[in-house]
């Protein structure tokens, strides 16, 4: 079980070091609107994350739109053993979110994705697989933000 694990972690960590242009679902539609400003605060690594892969929606169309909000990343003990060892943990990334137009808040929701995970003895790859788990749902908080701007903008 542990080698699976590693052998595993090995190849997502070789995927995300050598960044093979991946890019979300939603990057490949063309929006009829843009995203003006992302403007976050809260956790730098979370707000990063975003704030990349809502650049491509920076681009000149007549609906613009303004992104702010505070994102959090929360690690807590999901399980433990009889010795009290953790054997589980989950990370939660939210964003409390407000999408404006140029003259008032459109709208104004909490998006939260959760993910369990087991402990990895080595702390290394621990963090390293943790960075990844954050990144994946940071990316399904963008596709989340995507589809909330469409919905806005189609109505």
């Amino acid at each position: 079980m542990i080698k699976y694990i590693k052998i595993t972690l090995l190849v997502l960590m070789t995927i995300v070091l050598t960044e093979c242009s991946y890019k979300p679902t939603m990057t490949k539609k063309n929006y009829n609107f843009s995203i003006e400003s992302v403007n976050l605060t809260g956790d730098n690594e979370i707000n990063t994350i975003i704030k990349r892969q809502l650049e491509f929606l920076d681009n000149k169309k007549d609906k613009k739109y303004y992104i702010s909000g505070e994102s959090t990343k929360q690690k807590i003990d999901f399980s433990k053993d009889s010795k009290g060892d953790t054997l589980k943990f989950e990370i939660i990334i939210s964003l409390n979110l407000k999408i404006k137009d140029e003259n008032k808040i459109l709208l104004e929701k909490t998006l939260v994705k959760k993910s369990i995970y087991n402990n990895i003895s080595d702390k290394f790859k621990l963090e390293s697989y943790e960075d990844i788990i954050a990144g994946n749902l940071s990316e399904k908080i963008v596709e989340e933000i995507i589809k909330d701007i469409a919905n806005i903008n189609d109505n």
